[in-house]
């Protein structure tokens, strides 16, 4: 039962995550996309000859993206 519970948190948190990029992306120029972008900025790639992986990891947290997970949280509580 307790991992039904902390599964639904964490894909209502996700879902508080997308939402608020979207709203944020809606509206580029006002207050809700002010935020800091952080992680790899050129990918690290690594070649071994007959195989090459890329990793690269990328966050932007905007003040849409906080908002969006304080909503998921209190969906959450209200379930």
């Amino acid at each position: 039962m307790r991992g039904k519970k902390t599964l639904t948190c964490l894909l209502l948190i996700l879902a508080g995550i997308v939402l608020g990029g979207f709203v944020g992306s809606l509206f580029p120029d006002s207050w809700l996309n002010f935020g800091q972008t952080f992680g790899l900025s050129n990918p690290l790639i690594l070649d071994l000859g007959i195989l090459s992986i890329t990793f690269g990891l990328t966050i932007k947290i905007t003040i849409a993206s906080i908002i969006g997970i304080v909503a998921g949280i209190m969906v959450y509580r209200l379930l």
